[in-house]
């Protein structure tokens, strides 16, 4: 008896078929049914074939997230998705297996085997790659049960999406995230027993205005001055230039590109609103596309959210909005900043849940060393129209009901978008069903008021470990129509506490060395 799995054939003799007999419905389950929970799209799988041949596809590369937020990825050869007896027994349903364990956020090794199963829907020209390659995203599920996997990011974005449809409060949310990032010259790091130091250095910082550069032409930009002077103080117009051209080949679509107001090499990169899981797509090949156009530069990207000290960190801002029946549910002619009353209840409960937020959000210890007031930082727990230092702000740019949104400024780049974006619906949804109520809006500018009234303002946690505990405490919102799952919610608490919060809190700093060796 031969059993086929995906590309792969195993022989079983008959003693070995004996012991299979258990096993036979779950054989039966992947035949009858091979996605369970879900459906082969087979015109797309057939376009995806026709364009290995017309564009002479070579390498297939399949990528997939891991649960913190890095894409991960491994190749085929392209004849791997020609040469197929059944398009309907082929990789497209059956998948390809991977170790699960040895992904982040994933299996444990005595229960390893995942399957990726591709979806023909993402199929893009990869814009890097110099051998013909096509790029193509996977969805996680498990071999046995053939059921999606419920820490798989992507899984995770359609069920809030899902979800929002379910509530009949809308059909469709969009995301429109401004990620922030620096480009560098140069970057180099280490931390052992018995030392630690970062050091960084780019052609624009202003720390180099007195160096010897054979010749050093100056023009230096000073620090939170970056915003936004034309070159030559923004020596990264052309390669921004050349990184969107290379997003719009991928299908990312691009509205702006300029310097940010950190010194050296902060900018930004804004993609067009799109639907939620589409959007984190999108934001993963963005970074993707950032981060090899870079290093073919001679430069090296990151989207760590405060790489620098005294100048402002790298945000993402994200702009959101619920439609249902092609109309804007958050827009009101008559509400304060052109807003309805769904969307200030959206506004509640993105401010009442702000703190397990951000455990998703601004997920990293270095997130807190940028959400710290005097930076931009929007660390104040309020909404405003117009106002940057509140947590949500209103867009005023225009009154088109089309472009009422709102913007939730605490996130960072550091995030895996699948889970923020999620996290964020699923907030905001709540505020919506309890109908939480924001307050008023607070139109001052937050940085200029005195010690007794910023007392009386909430503001976000200020390490990750208080996010974590936030979320620990507060999370049955995030679990309403299984988008979240428990064992979702334990892995990341777990994570984060291990792997980086106890990391980093063992450690020695540096600046510690400092305040205290001569004590």
């Amino acid at each position: 008896m031969d059993l086929t799995f995906g590309r792969y054939t195993f022989g079983i003799n008959e003693k070995e078929e004996a012991s299979m007999a258990k096993k036979k419905e779950i054989v039966e389950i992947k035949t009858k049914n091979p996605l369970a929970n879900g459906s082969f799209n087979e015109k797309a799988a057939r376009d995806v074939m026709k364009m290995i041949k017309d564009k002479k596809i070579d390498i297939i590369d399949l990528k997939f997230n891991d649960l913190p937020g890095l894409w991960q990825h491994f190749s085929i050869p392209a004849s791997e998705l020609l040469e197929m007896d059944d398009i309907t027994r082929s990789i497209w349903v059956d998948g390809i297996g991977f170790d699960g364990s040895s992904i982040r956020g994933f299996q444990k090794i005595q229960e390893s085997d995942m399957i990726m199963i591709p979806d023909p829907t993402t199929a893009v020209i990869d814009p890097v790659c110099e051998v013909p390659t096509l790029s193509v995203i996977c969805d996680i599920y498990d071999p046995l049960t053939r059921k999606p996997y419920s820490r798989d990011p992507r899984y995770i974005a359609k069920k809030a999406e899902k979800y929002l449809k379910e509530t009949g409060i809308a059909d469709s949310v969009y995301f429109g995230p401004e990620a922030e990032f620096f480009i560098f010259n140069d970057i180099r790091f280490d931390q052992n027993e018995n030392s630690g130091y970062y050091f960084i250095d780019s052609v624009e910082g202003d720390w180099n205005t007195g160096k010897k550069e054979d010749p050093n032409l100056g023009y230096k930009i000073r620090y939170k001055e970056g915003y936004f002077p034309v070159p030559p103080h923004d020596s990264l117009q052309d390669l921004r230039s050349r990184i969107i051209l290379k997003m719009r080949e991928a299908g990312v679509k691009i509205e702006v590109h300029h310097h940010e107001v950190a010194t050296a090499g902060q900018c930004e990169i804004d993609i067009k609103f799109d639907k939620l899981t589409k959007m984190a797509d999108s934001l993963l090949m963005y970074k993707y596309i950032i981060k090899n156009m870079a290093k073919k530069a001679g430069m090296v990207a990151t989207f760590m959210p405060k790489p620098l000290f005294a100048d402002n960190g790298s945000g993402m801002h994200c702009h959101q909005s619920l439609w249902k029946n092609g109309t804007n549910l958050f827009f009101d002619k008559n509400g304060y900043a052109l807003l309805s009353q769904t969307a200030k209840y959206y506004i509640g409960g993105l401010l009442k849940h702000a703190n397990s937020l951000m455990a998703f959000c601004a997920p990293t210890t270095n997130s807190y060393k940028r959400l710290v007031p005097g930076y931009e930082a929007p660390v104040n727990l309020v909404y405003s129209a117009r106002n940057r230092s509140a947590a949500v702000r209103i867009p005023m740019y225009s009154d088109s009901p089309k472009s009422k949104r709102i913007e939730f400024r605490p996130p960072d780049p550091s995030c895996n978008g699948y889970i923020a974006f999620s996290a964020m619906l699923m907030a905001g949804l709540d505020g919506i069903i309890n109908k939480i109520d924001p307050g008023k809006p607070t139109d001052k500018d937050l940085f200029e008021l005195g010690e007794a009234e910023m007392a009386k303002i909430p503001t976000v946690p200020s390490s990750l470990r208080r996010a974590i505990d936030a979320l620990e405490a507060d999370h049955e919102y995030l679990l309403r129509g299984g988008v979240f799952t428990k064992d979702v919610i334990d892995v990341w608490l777990e994570f984060k506490r291990k792997k980086e919060i106890d990391a980093v809190r063992m450690r020695p700093h540096p600046y510690e060395f400092y305040l205290y060796f001569d004590i």
